[in-house]
């Protein structure tokens, strides 16, 4: 009653406000299939974050707003009977669900509107940002669900800890200490009105907050807003990255319980015309984490009621690497929204978003600003060996660091100076110079060579690779430094294509053309199932010829229906295909996820049935031209195949997919550690099926067979089937169909023709490719980010993608 009672009056101030849904949708940020449902009453208990911004997107007077909040919790203000906690307003303490005295409540006022700004966990009275995630529910709640996701959120951290920990240890951060990176705050032109953000009524008096500070201070200057949104602008290099990696830790060390987990997202990825906020972060969430796909509470994923409740703060990483036309899409589409975030960009890429439509509200906004040459003086003589007994003191460095210090004629610092004014060039001389003795820093003194920022600049990207590749690593991997760079190229380009900086391993075949994808995968899928089909006939009938022609025929017609299979379900429609979130799981009755047994079976029943109709119809055709029969007997034939195959087939496929659907658990938060742990996740979950999937649809399409033609036996006149075909035909299509799926409908599947096989064989990647990946981790050229690997630089995938491209 609940939800039909809010889904009408969310109907008719819709209807009164003149939107469709699918505006609505625009406006709110609210996916149009939440919107549909909660005002049809099929989407129960409405989140008052939900509520608020649907609420906002309509523009309401105060009279319909308190209706519309009234509805999604009537009977008691200061609970919300049956209503989930809710994350309450950026800035708030109290939860939507939080009676008095609840212990997720900020200040313990009732009503489901939160406090505006603060609460009384707040530090110095800011309130914390994001507010109190009403994990237990106010009297009448659902105290079930909020445990839950409360429970999920803490697993999360725990992961998301990890995950960044090993990251930053891995890139040497702390070795033997953090550059200081610091900031000031930024132009008032790219920050919103301080009353904003400082979460203020209407005619209080207002003034800027004092947000200046260095690294180590980052997730205090966060806490000190009100609103929870801060921008954080930087040239390239100048630290961004590993800003918000301290940030996630720190964050995360001094987080409570109520509070939203810190989760590093790639803005660069997120495509705002296609995909809501909310949907990407949920899917986002779903890839890093594939144990998040689970059931959540109100039949959602876990993700989804994650990023509903507001129980993930998003750290957006790179909003400067989005394509040029997605740039004031996205800042509207963030507009919509009032989650708490951390925002990083290059300033003249946010300047010309802001200058197109507005600053972010509600956020304020820093700047990164340069390194010193007394930052460097500290830093880089401590990063050299000591490699002089006679005086251990002395370093590489010395003539360049006194040089840096003389007074430039000119006025201006030098190009040397100012390319090393950035934690990346930095970090690029140190790999260099530093950490190979036999290379002098000195020679960038050379002015004639060196003589602006931009070639200090080439310099130091051109000679990373080379250097990284000089020597074997310790585990006697060894790779030639050019062959790398051509493949690193490519990667660099493939990924310039999608515009992405996620290098995912189920996508590193997206850099051929669709049309090439889908031919490659016909031709390898057909070439493997000849070869079953060959063996199997062999088997049977001892005939090399025969069983070469059978092979031959079969091979070439599954080829083309897979090939056809995946062009329709993939090239079309212009999906992908992602790596399972489950595993299969043969013994014990898994827990639910978030598909059921039932979609699979009339997926599947109607796959077979194209699949089998398709394939009838051939064999009739390829019957009708050898026994050469008439037209009127052949197509007869044609009718005959089409129709017991599509049967047999969609049958065989439907109650295959649906035990699969049954054997199906979700993985757990943790699994997705790295990107080899999911494709090794992935692997297993495929092969898995394999081994299930052969020997089912095997035996059910053998005895289907039989069972149809004795069905159907005179109503299609005679039919002819012998025990040993019907056998045959279930150890082929067993052992064909499971093949057949795998490479051409599944994420490993894909690897395997495209990354493991045509890649390698036209050269544009190494055949391992998976040890290439992990050793250009290992060496610093990529980092990983949860399931997939990004560059390390940003900088240093374009130039790898410009030099690629001339190439």
């Amino acid at each position: 009653m609940v939800a039909r009672g809010f889904g009408a009056v969310l109907r008719r101030l819709r209807e009164e406000a003149g939107l469709t849904q699918d505006e609505l949708e625009r406006r709110s940020g609210v996916s149009v299939s939440t919107i549909r449902g909660l005002e049809t009453g099929k989407r129960g208990n409405p989140r008052m974050t939900t509520v608020r911004q649907l609420a906002d997107a309509l523009a309401l007077r105060s009279a319909d707003r308190e209706e519309l909040l009234s509805a999604a919790v009537p009977g008691d203000p200061g609970g919300g009977a049956g209503t989930p906690g809710d994350a309450g307003p950026p800035g708030g303490g109290t939860g939507a669900a939080d009676g008095p005295g609840s212990p997720a409540g900020g200040a313990g006022t009732p009503g489901v509107t939160g406090v505006p700004a603060g609460g009384a966990n707040a530090p110095d009275g800011a309130g914390v940002p994001g507010g109190g995630a009403g994990a237990a529910g106010g009297p009448g709640g659902v105290a079930g669900a909020g445990d839950a996701l409360a429970e999920a959120a803490g697993e999360l951290a725990k992961a998301v800890a990890a995950r960044w920990q090993r990251e930053e240890e891995h890139r040497r951060i702390q070795d033997p200490f953090p550059l200081p990176v610091r900031w000031t705050a930024a132009p008032d032109t790219l920050t919103d009105h301080w009353a904003n953000i400082r979460r203020l009524p209407p005619g209080a008096a207002s003034g800027p907050l004092d947000l200046s500070g260095d690294l180590d201070g980052i997730a205090r200057t966060y806490r000190s807003i009100p609103s929870g949104r801060l921008v954080v602008l930087g040239r390239s290099g100048s630290g961004k990255t590993v800003l918000t990696l301290r940030f996630v830790l720190d964050h995360l060390k001094t987080r409570k319980p109520a509070e939203p987990v810190p989760v590093i997202f790639s803005i660069g990825a997120w495509n705002p015309t296609t995909r809501t906020l909310r949907d990407w972060l949920t899917d986002q969430l779903t890839r890093d984490h594939p144990g998040t796909a689970a059931r959540g509470p109100g039949r959602v994923s876990l993700a989804a009621a994650l990023v509903d409740s507001g129980r993930v703060l998003p750290v957006l990483d790179g909003f400067d690497e989005m394509a040029d036309g997605l740039r004031r899409p996205a800042l509207e589409a963030l507009n919509a929204t009032t989650l708490p975030l951390l925002l990083t960009s290059r300033p003249a890429e946010y300047a010309a978003a802001v200058a197109e439509t507005d600053v972010l509200t509600s956020a304020a906004s820093v700047e990164l600003t340069d390194l010193t040459v007394d930052d460097l003086d500290h830093y880089l003589p401590r990063t050299t060996r000591k490699s002089d007994p006679a005086d251990p003191g002395r370093g590489a460095w010395d003539r360049v660091l006194k040089k840096l210090r003389e007074p430039s004629p000119d006025g201006p610092a030098g190009p040397l100076a100012t390319a090393l004014a950035t934690p990346l060039m930095v970090a690029l001389a140190r790999t260099v110079y530093s950490d190979t003795p036999q290379y002098d820093p000195a020679v960038l003194l050379d002015t004639e060579r060196f003589g602006s920022v931009r070639a200090v600049e080439e310099h130091l990207l051109d000679s990373f690779l080379p250097t990284v590749y000089h020597a074997p690593r310790p585990d006697g991997r060894d790779w030639n430094a050019d062959r790398a760079r051509k493949w690193l190229g490519y990667l660099a380009r493939h990924l310039a294509e999608l515009e992405t900086p996620d290098l995912a391993w189920w996508r590193l075949g997206h850099g051929l053309r669709r049309s090439t994808r889908s031919l490659v995968t016909a031709l390898v899928t057909g070439l493997a199932i000849a070869l079953v089909d060959g063996l199997v006939a062999l088997a049977f009938h001892g005939s090399l010829v025969g069983a070469l022609l059978d092979g031959a025929v079969v091979g070439l017609l599954a080829g083309f229906l897979f090939g056809l299979v995946h062009w329709l379900t993939y090239t079309v429609t212009g999906k992908d295909v992602t790596p399972s979130a489950v595993r299969l799981r043969i013994r014990g009755r898994p827990p639910a996820t978030t598909w059921t047994a039932g979609p699979r079976l009339v997926i599947g029943t109607l796959g077979g049935a194209f699949f089998g109709l398709s394939y009838g119809g051939l064999i009739g055709l390829l019957h009708a031209y050898l026994w050469r029969t008439g037209l009127a007997s052949g197509l007869y034939l044609v009718l005959v195949d089409a129709i017991v195959y599509g049967l047999v087939f969609a049958g065989g496929t439907g109650l295959t997919f649906c035990l699969i659907g049954l054997l199906e658990t979700p993985l757990d938060i943790v699994s997705a550690v790295s990107p080899r742990s999911v494709l090794s996740t992935d692997r297993r979950t495929t092969l898995t099926q394999l081994v299930v999937w052969t020997p089912v649809f095997g035996a059910t399409v053998g005895l289907g067979a039989a069972l149809v033609v004795d069905l159907l036996q005179g109503h299609l006149g005679l039919l002819v089937l012998d025990p040993a075909a019907s056998l045959r035909l279930g150890v082929i299509s067993g052992l064909g169909g499971a093949l057949g799926y795998t490479l051409s409908l599944t994420a490993w599947g894909q690897w395997c023709v495209l990354t493991r096989i045509w890649l390698p064989l036209t050269g544009h990647l190494p055949w391992a490719v998976v040890t290439f990946l992990d050793d250009a981790y290992q060496r610093g050229v990529l980092r990983q980010a949860g399931a997939v690997h990004q560059f390390r630089h940003a900088r240093l995938q374009s130039h790898l993608a410009r030099a690629h491209r001339r190439a």
